[in-house]
């Protein structure tokens, strides 16, 4: 048998121990922040029935999602002509279930299915990897961790506000500056919509604009005419993705080109309403841009929308959400009104590492290692182990008789803080050597004094 290479598949990736103690790091500064918000867990499996996923993204989230062969023989069953077949066709007939593509779609169905036990309004976070059939860039991969918090069953904005005031929390926990929450509304993009002219095209004008990032302006105005609109619409429109200044200059420009469009009217309501209650929190207005040119390209969305951008531009957005309207209707239960937040765990941890702000020390790396002089000392060395991991020290014991050099820098090596030597001094002493590896420094102590020393 020849030897075969070992890969991964393109956009996934492996984690040794010296990242996962940093997104670990990161995760936890995320999880204690929606805990303190109210937040409760929740998971999900990790494939979905298809019907579940389909038609929830949107044309072009439909095409990025990733299908499970049925097991078994999967073409026995399909009684078609398989030559004339295109993949959209066949794909019914060989995949039921497919990787779920986000976590708000599974939590929407969920919902639906457990709506008889949960107590509403119901907030829960998640914390689990997603699939997207996307092609692999910097930033961007398909397989990735998403961390979600929602709010389901109300339709207050003290939600959207609250929103605000985690994204802020968790950013500035992190120590991460220069990044914006830019903040928009889908009703208001309906109203310019109906103000260019063209009622009914929002969820085209939504997924144009959205690329706005990618194609720049013009991009987005020659997509636009190719989806129906005019040139007298696309004049309206440039004026409105091209507004500047204070969030309040520009809501006063909409109010004023929008005036008598109800549904914009009752979007720039709400985003005003939003900032006047993150300010009476004492929260970080000065982070948030009303952005009219944000917006979203998933068609589930229905009132507020966030997308969390680093003003560098050194990469994509590192957050989005938004308020949902309809989304556990589509499974069947109407009226129950969401909005929640996204924050990708990768795209956070890229811009923690380019910027070197993870913690020097990592927490959860072994504190303490016992140096293995052998079999002499080896059973007061397993006695102190287990009474340093009693007192809740993270401790190891080298498990090879080696070279002391070789142990040393073994601990070095793992970012261990201290070492202890147990020889035959110490053993008559009924004490122990702890070695600072930050220091050099070495004391001969009592068990008790090592346990407080360490601690």
């Amino acid at each position: 048998m020849s030897k075969q290479k070992p890969t991964i598949p393109k956009g996934t990736r492996d984690f040794g121990p010296d990242k996962m103690v940093k997104r670990n790091h990161l995760l936890n500064i995320i999880k204690s922040t929606f805990r303190k918000y109210g937040f409760l867990p929740l998971e999900t499996p990790s494939m979905e029935n298809l019907s579940v996923l389909t038609g929830k993204y949107g044309e072009e989230g439909d095409q990025l999602l990733f299908k499970v062969l049925n097991s078994g023989d999967y073409l026995k069953k399909v009684d078609l002509p398989l030559e004339n077949l295109s993949s959209n066709e066949l794909t019914p007939n060989i995949a039921e279930k497919g990787l779920r593509y986000d976590l708000t779609v599974p939590f929407a169905r969920y919902v639906v299915m457990n709506r008889n036990e949960i107590l509403f309004p119901f907030r829960r976070y998640q914390i689990q990897p997603v699939w997207r059939a996307d092609r692999p860039q910097k930033g961007r991969y398909r397989e990735f961790v998403q961390c979600d918090a929602d709010v389901v069953g109300t339709n207050s904005l003290i939600c959207e506000a609250e929103i605000i005031m985690m994204l802020n929390e968790i950013l500035q926990e992190l120590n991460i500056d220069g990044y914006s929450i830019a903040l928009n509304s889908r009703k208001i993009l309906i109203g310019i919509a109906q103000y260019l002219g063209h009622p009914g095209l929002e969820s085209s004008l939504s997924v144009v604009i959205d690329k706005i990032d990618k194609i720049g302006e013009s991009g987005v105005y020659q997509e636009l005419l190719r989806n129906g609109f005019s040139d007298d619409a696309i004049e309206k429109l440039k004026p409105l993705l091209k507004l500047e200044g204070t969030n309040e200059f520009k809501l006063e420009q909409l109010q004023t080109s929008l005036k008598g469009i109800e549904v914009a009217e009752s979007g720039l309501r709400e985003i005003t309403e939003i900032l006047t209650m993150v300010k009476a929190m004492n929260g970080n207005v000065g982070t948030v841009n009303f952005d009219p040119s944000l917006a979203r390209g998933l068609s589930y969305y229905t009132g507020a929308i966030f997308e969390v951008k680093m003003l560098d531009g050194s990469i994509g957005s590192i957050s989005g959400g938004g308020r949902y309207d309809d989304l556990t209707g589509i499974f069947g239960l109407p009226d129950v009104s969401g909005v929640g937040i996204s924050l990708g765990v990768d795209r956070i941890y890229d811009v923690l590492e380019t910027r070197n702000l993870f913690p020097g020390k990592p927490s959860d790396t072994t504190q303490v290692m016992l140096v293995n002089f052998g079999e002499e000392s080896l059973t007061v060395a397993l006695e102190v182990l287990a009474l340093l991991r009693n007192s809740g020290i993270s401790s190891e014991l080298y498990p090879d008789m080696a070279k002391l050099k070789k142990q040393l820098n073994y601990a070095n090596n793992h970012n261990i803080g201290y070492v202890i030597l147990i020889g035959s001094e110490e053993m008559k002493a009924n004490k122990l050597t702890l070695k600072d590896m930050r220091t050099g420094e070495q004391k001969v102590l009592t068990k008790e004094e090592v346990i407080k020393q360490i601690k």
